[in-house]
C-alpha cells in the first residue's frame, strides 16, 4: 500500500495547528508560541496546514452517518441523531445539525489562514505554491458546496472573518454559493495536474479529475442534465485524466489496492496515524464485530437484480423465496452478509454467518450474529456489512483503508442518467456506461449486459443504488429525484425472520416532512449568537 502526501502529513498537522492564532494586540509576534507572523517558515509548515485542511474535508463519521440518513441503512439501537432526524423529531438544537455546520466552517477558516499566509513562505517554488493555493481553493469550494447542499442558503465569505463580521453576517442565497463553488471550479482547473502527471508520493491529492466530478456534482444536485452530460463525457473522453473502471468490485475497497485506475478522490487514512472504525459495529460479532448499530434494509437487498438481469418480481426473473440470496447480482454479496455468507477472513479461511433465527444451534454454531428482536446486540434487520470492510485492520477495527468520495464508475452513471433524461439514451451510450460497469460486477447474462430498450430510468436508478451503495451518495441522490418523500416515509423492513421466519421484520416508522426535511435547521446555538442568521422552514 502506497503512502501518498496526504497520509505522509497526517501525523504532522496535528502537533502544529494548535498553533495559528493571530495576535490581535501587538505588532510583534511573541516567541513563546506560533502564530501568523513566525509560523510560515518553511514549506513544510505550509504542507501540513493545507494537509489540516485536506483532513478537515470530509471523514468517515459522515460518510457513513449520510447513508444512514437514506433508505439503505438502518439503525438498530440507540437514539443516534440521524435515527431522531429520520423519525422526523428533529429540531434546529440538534447535534448533527450543529456540527456539520461547524467542522465544515472549521474546514474554511484552515482554508482561509492558508491562502493568506501562503505568501509568507519563503524558498516555495512558484508552480507548486499555485498547486497548493488550487487544492486549498478546492477544499473550500467542497465545503461551501457540502453547507448549501445540506442547509441551503449560507454564510459565503472569501476571507477570514473577525469576530464582530461573524456574529453579524447573514445567509447567501443558495444560487450565489452555488455560482462561487462553480467559478472557482472553473478557474482552478486549469492550475491543477492530472493524476497521471503526480509521481506515487504525491497519491490522494487533488487532480484536475477531482475538480470537474465535483463541478458535474454541483449540476447533478439540480438535475442539470445538459450540464451534467457534458462534463461527465470530457472526463470520460480523458481530457482531465486517464481513469478506468478497476477490474474487481470487491477488490475496489481493499487497502491493496488503494488509489487504483478508477478512485478520482478518497479520503486518506493510515493504520496508527488516522483511522475510522464504523465497522466494529456494523460486522457480524462472530468474526470481531462488537454490537450492530445499523444494518442494510430489505428495501436495499430487494433492489439488488438476478444475474440475468431482471429484477426480482419480474417475470423470468426466477427468484426464489425460499432461497432468496442465490443468483443474485455479484454486488450483492460484496456488499451484504445475508444468512449462511460465506464469510472470508483476512487469512483466506472462511466461517458460515448463521443470522436465521434457531439456525445456528442446528448447525452447531456460534448464535452470536442471530437475529433476535429490536434493541440486541445482533442485527436489527437480519444483515449486516461486508463492503469496506479492512481485512488488515487490528481486533479493534480501527481501519487505515482509504474511504472513496469519487470514482469512476460515478461518472459513467452520471452520465447515463443525464443521457437518459434528455432522451438521448441508446445502446452506445448503454455499451459505454451500465454495460461496462455490469461486466465489472460479474455479469455474464447476454440479458443483464444487453440495451433492455425500455424502464430506463428505474433501471438507472436501480443501478446507481447498488453499485454505489455504502458510499454515503444515496441520500443526495433520492433528496433530488424526490423519492426521498416516499422511501423514508413509512416501516422499512429486514428479513423474513419475524413471527417464526414467516413474516418480514418491521422496522421503526420513518417520518420525512416535505415542507421541512429537504434541509438541515440551521444550528440553533449559531443563532442565538448571530441574529442576522434566518431559520429554514418548519424548524
Amino acid at each position: 500500500m502506497k503512502k501518498g502526501f496526504f497520509k505522509y502529513y497526517i501525523g504532522i498537522f496535528s502537533l502544529i495547528l494548535v498553533v495559528l492564532p493571530s495576535c490581535n494586540e501587538l505588532d510583534l509576534a511573541p516567541t513563546n508560541k506560533f502564530t501568523d507572523l513566525n509560523y510560515w517558515t518553511s514549506p513544510e509548515k505550509a504542507s501540513a496546514v493545507l494537509s489540516m485542511a485536506y483532513s478537515q474535508m470530509f471523514g468517515a463519521n459522515y460518510f457513513f452517518a449520510n447513508e444512514r440518513l437514506s433508505d439503505n441503512l438502518y439503525e438498530g439501537r440507540g437514539n443516534t441523531d440521524e435515527k431522531i432526524i429520520t423519525s422526523g423529531q428533529a429540531d434546529a438544537a440538534l447535534g448533527r445539525f450543529a456540527n456539520e455546520w461547524r467542522n465544515c466552517y472549521e474546514g474554511i477558516k484552515t482554508c482561509h489562514t492558508f491562502l493568506e499566509n501562503i505568501d509568507r513562505v519563503g524558498g516555495l517554488d512558484e508552480t507548486l505554491k499555485g498547486r497548493m493555493i488550487a487544492e486549498a481553493r478546492f477544499i473550500r469550494a467542497s465545503l461551501f458546496f457540502r453547507l448549501t447542499t445540506h442547509y441551503g442558503d449560507v454564510p459565503l465569505f472569501k476571507a477570514n472573518l473577525s469576530l464582530q463580521e461573524a456574529n453579524t453576517i447573514a445567509r447567501t442565497p443558495k444560487a450565489d454559493v452555488i455560482d462561487f463553488v462553480r467559478k472557482e471550479l472553473n478557474e482552478i482547473v486549469t492550475i491543477l495536474p492530472t493524476r497521471q502527471h503526480y509521481s506515487a508520493s504525491d497519491n490522494g491529492r487533488i487532480t484536475k479529475g477531482a475538480v470537474m466530478m465535483l463541478l458535474a456534482r454541483t449540476y447533478l444536485y439540480e438535475n442539470d442534465w445538459a450540464n451534467v452530460a457534458s462534463v461527465s463525457e470530457k472526463i470520460m473522453n480523458g481530457e482531465y485524466g486517464q481513469y478506468a473502471l478497476f477490474p474487481s468490485y470487491p477488490g475496489l475497497f481493499l487497502p491493496e489496492n488503494e488509489y487504483n485506475s478508477e478512485v478520482i478522490l478518497d479520503m486518506g487514512y493510515t493504520l496508527n496515524l488516522r483511522t475510522w472504525g464504523e465497522f466494529y459495529d456494523a460486522i457480524p460479532i462472530s468474526v470481531g464485530g462488537r454490537i450492530n448499530a445499523f444494518a442494510p434494509t430489505q428495501e436495499l437487498v430487494d433492489d439488488y437484480i438476478m444475474k440475468n438481469g431482471k429484477a426480482i418480481h419480474e417475470t423470468g426473473s426466477g427468484y426464489n423465496e425460499d432461497n432468496p440470496y442465490s443468483n443474485r447480482d455479484p454486488r450483492f454479496a460484496a456488499t451484504i452478509v445475508y444468512h449462511e455468507y460465506k464469510w472470508i477472513k483476512g487469512n483466506g479461511t472462511s466461517s458460515t454467518i448463521y443470522i436465521k433465527p434457531g439456525s445456528s444451534k442446528e448447525a452447531g454454531a456460534s448464535n452470536l450474529d442471530e437475529y433476535a428482536g429490536p434493541g440486541q446486540n445482533s442485527t436489527g434487520t437480519g444483515y449486516y456489512l461486508r463492503k469496506y470492510f479492512d481485512p488488515t485492520a487490528p481486533a479493534s477495527l480501527q481501519a487505515g483503508l482509504n474511504l472513496i468520495l469519487m470514482r469512476y464508475a460515478d461518472v459513467l452513471l452520471m452520465y447515463a442518467e443525464a443521457k437518459n433524461e434528455l432522451g438521448q439514451m441508446n445502446e452506445e451510450i448503454w455499451n459505454k456506461t451500465i454495460k461496462p460497469i455490469r461486466q465489472r460486477a460479474g455479469f455474464t447474462d447476454a440479458s443483464a449486459l444487453n440495451y433492455p430498450g425500455t424502464d430506463l430510468r428505474n433501471i438507472i436508478r436501480r443501478e446507481r443504488r447498488c453499485e454505489l451503495a455504502v458510499e454515503g451518495l444515496r441520500l443526495f441522490d433520492i433528496r433530488r429525484w424526490k423519492t426521498i418523500e416516499t422511501v423514508m416515509n413509512g416501516n422499512p423492513h429486514g428479513a423474513k425472520f419475524a413471527a417464526n421466519n414467516t413474516q418480514l421484520i418491521q422496522l421503526d416508522m420513518r417520518r420525512f416532512n416535505k415542507d421541512r426535511d429537504y434541509l438541515f435547521a440551521v444550528p440553533q446555538s449559531q443563532r442565538d449568537i448571530n441574529p442576522n442568521l434566518t431559520q429554514n422552514n418548519g424548524y
